[in-house]
């Protein structure tokens, strides 16, 4: 099973726009890594926080990897929310899926399937930044690529 955790795209600022859409450079970096991952990847279903940029991030994304399951918001991802009872649910998924949300809870998320404790992270995300997890037979979960937005020109 993997697991694909991508930092919201660069949103909007509060003062320009209150809901912090993705910025028309977060809105490239997401577009860019959906295209990437076209035909790399499919998941079965795609959770975001409900904030703007996340959901825009999510549906974006979900061109490129969906396979026709619902893009849905989903509680207990927001930025500071706690890990470890999404992380536990996670271990029962049998099917690939994609989180687009905020740090640190996405940061924390991926430090707490590697290494068993949220703290401290394992990996440096900033927005567009994707991460591909794959939970081996044993359960434990391995990091199998990182991408960055740099890393498309």
């Amino acid at each position: 099973m993997r697991l694909y955790v991508v930092q919201h795209g660069d949103a909007l600022s509060a003062e320009s726009d209150p809901e912090r859409s993705l910025s028309a450079r977060g809105r490239s970096d997401v577009e860019r890594l959906a295209a990437f991952l076209k035909g790399r990847a499919q998941v079965a279903r795609i959770w975001h926080s409900g904030k703007t940029r996340a959901r825009q991030t999510a549906e974006l994304l979900d061109a490129a990897v969906g396979t026709g399951a619902r893009v849905e918001a989903r509680p207990g991802i927001d930025p500071l929310d706690p890990v470890e009872a999404f992380a536990a649910e996670v271990q029962g998924w049998e099917e690939d899926a994609l989180v687009a949300g905020h740090q640190p809870f996405m940061g924390k998320l991926v430090a707490r399937l590697v290494r068993g404790t949220a703290e401290p992270e394992v990996v440096r995300f900033d927005p567009g930044t994707a991460i591909c997890l794959e939970r081996a037979a044993d359960g434990r979960w391995i990091v199998q690529w990182m991408l960055r937005p740099e890393l498309f020109g």
